[in-house]
This record gives structure tokens, C-alpha cells and sequence, in this order.
């Protein structure tokens, strides 16, 4: 499958598993998508996988899906047995956003990299960034209010709160990451 037919792909499986049930969570998703697109240019030849991830990133919500409540998980499982997707995209999903945080909360960190190898840095960097500068509604937003959103939503002392705050300082670094290289590429003459 090409790029471009991975990311043709990615849309209606995504829609066909978030728009209906979960509606909100569908406009998230092509929220991520959209910060995706916006950060290409420093992507290269894998901006149209991110893009992919991206709008699959929380397939693993879907209630069909949902085995073990871990939606990185859930949704990677989904999209290698029975959807034959690409094993980059897969890892990608997997590991979304420091999900090996969550995954070791929820004694599920061993299944999880068992499973699924950490795809390459840059790309989880990216990943964690779009879905970081997305509200739940698809707008964009700040990681820093993303996270504060995300701790008020389940509850500071809920697994989830207290999974996010641990993780605000990586979600934070790999923000920057990108944004430092969106400036330098910026910067790059034409």
C-alpha cells in the first residue's frame, strides 16, 4: 500500500469505528489528522503514515474494540489481526502519546512492548504533539492545557490523572521537539 492509499485507508476505518458511538472522540481524531497535516513538511516521506496514525490513533475507544480498556492497545491489537495494517502504523498506535506510562499504571507495560517495538522517536514525537495541540472537540490547543484538561475530565487521582501528570514532562519535551524542528525547517532556504 502506498502513502497516499494508507491514508485513504485510515479515514473510513477510522470513521466507520469512532463516528457513530463516539462521536466526540471521532472529532478529536481528525483533529490529530489536521495538526498532522500541518507539521508535513517535516515529515518527509512519512508525513502520509503519521496522518494515518493520527486519525487511528484512538480506534482502541470503539466499543467493538475495547478489550482490555487500554486503547492504545485495544486499537493496535485491532488494526494488526484483523485489519492487516501497516507495522509502522500499528507501533505508532501503540504507543501514542507516552501510552508506556499508562501501560505500566494499568500492569499492562510488558504486554505492550512485548508486543509491539517502539516505532522511531521522531514519529512518536510527532504523534504525541498533534494529539497533545488537540482538544477533545478537534480544535487546537496547548499541551499544557490539554494535559490540565485531561486531569480535570477524569479526576487528578484517577489512574488517567495521575498517568497524565507523570507524563507532562516527555509530553512537554516532545512539543518541543517539534516545534524546534518545524523552526528549523522554516528557516531552511527554499
Amino acid at each position: 500500500m502506498s502513502a497516499t492509499e494508507l491514508t485513504e485507508w485510515a479515514y473510513p476505518l477510522a470513521e466507520s469505528l469512532l463516528a457513530d458511538p463516539l462521536p466526540r472522540r471521532w472529532k478529536h481524531s481528525l483533529g490529530v489528522a489536521e495538526r498532522a497535516r500541518s507539521i508535513a513538511p517535516i515529515l518527509g516521506a512519512d508525513a502520509d503514515l503519521l496522518e494515518a496514525a493520527a486519525v487511528l490513533h484512538d480506534i482502541g475507544y470503539a466499543p467493538d474494540l475495547a478489550k482490555t480498556g487500554f486503547h492504545p492497545l485495544d486499537g493496535a491489537r485491532y488494526l494488526r489481526d484483523l485489519a492487516d495494517a501497516d507495522e509502522r502504523l500499528i507501533r505508532l498506535v501503540a504507543h501514542h502519546s507516552c501510552a508506556w506510562m499508562e501501560a505500566e499504571a494499568r500492569g499492562l507495560r510488558d504486554e505492550l512492548e512485548g508486543e509491539f517495538p517502539r516505532e522511531r522517536p521522531h514519529l512518536a514525537d510527532a504523534l504525541c504533539y498533534c494529539d497533545m495541540n488537540t482538544t477533545p472537540d478537534g480544535s487546537p490547543t496547548n499541551p499544557v492545557d490539554r494535559v490540565n484538561e485531561i486531569a480535570g475530565r477524569y479526576g487528578p487521582d484517577s489512574l488517567i490523572g495521575t498517568f497524565i501528570r507523570r507524563a507532562e514532562p516527555e509530553i512537554l519535551a516532545s512539543t518541543t521537539r517539534v516545534l524546534e524542528q518545524v523552526a528549523a525547517a522554516k528557516r531552511q532556504p527554499m
